[in-house]
């Protein structure tokens, strides 16, 4: 039976890596055969990918480049990690998936839906998420929480206005995609997000 997928989204220091590794904790103890990956990155080709994506020297990369570089992680991602997984049957937990292209790079960047939906169908093929989390905290708090943002990732370091489209942008995703994202309240400490977490996902049939 071909396993779940499910994709965490949300802006940078909402706390993705930290309920991933909550949930990842709920599934152990429930015996649920589960990986975590990310994107850009999951495999061995896809990290050094990210590598280039997020590399601070790189200031003058074109918004164009940015985003195909992240489709192609996606694809090879796919093909490395993802699909071997579902095909097993596992629980996949995915830290950024195609929405955060549209959330970036369209809303954030100002290129073009309609092109970013084009390389996306491209590269992700059949494999949308079962679901998608969004972990619903606006950049400024987030970044209040993770102490500011990495000097080293040029992503984190693309300025508040940035910062604030892309949360924008994640917004008008929920009301365009309402069958496909969830968003999830994070005002509560790491463990009452946790069990949001859990109920949700519990609910909709996906873990036991």
């Amino acid at each position: 039976m071909r396993g779940k997928f499910i994709a965490f989204e949300g802006c940078e220091g909402c706390g993705k890596s930290t309920q991933m590794r909550l949930l990842g904790e709920v599934l152990q103890e429930r015996g649920i055969p589960h990986i975590v990956t990310r994107e850009p990155g999951g495999g061995e080709i896809s990290e050094e990918i990210r590598k280039i994506i997020l590399n601070g020297k790189f200031t003058q990369m074109s918004d164009e480049c940015e985003a195909l570089l992240y489709a192609a992680a996606r694809a090879q991602h796919l093909r490395d990690t993802i699909e071997p997984a579902l095909a097993r049957g596992d629980l996949v937990l995915c830290d950024r998936y195609i929405f955060s292209s549209y959330a970036y790079q369209g809303y954030g960047r100002g290129l073009s839906l309609d092109f970013l939906e084009k390389i996306n169908e491209f590269a992700a093929r059949r494999y949308m998420p079962d679901l998608t989390l969004f972990l619903n905290l606006a950049p400024a708090n987030a970044f209040m929480r993770k102490h500011g943002a990495d000097e080293n990732d040029r992503m984190e370091q693309a300025g508040a206005q940035f910062h604030g489209r892309v949360y924008e942008g994640y917004l008008q995703l929920l009301r365009k995609y309402p069958n496909y994202i969830e968003a999830v309240d994070c005002r509560g400490n790491k463990y009452q997000t946790s069990q949001n977490i859990v109920r949700l996902l519990t609910e909709r049939g996906l873990i036991r």
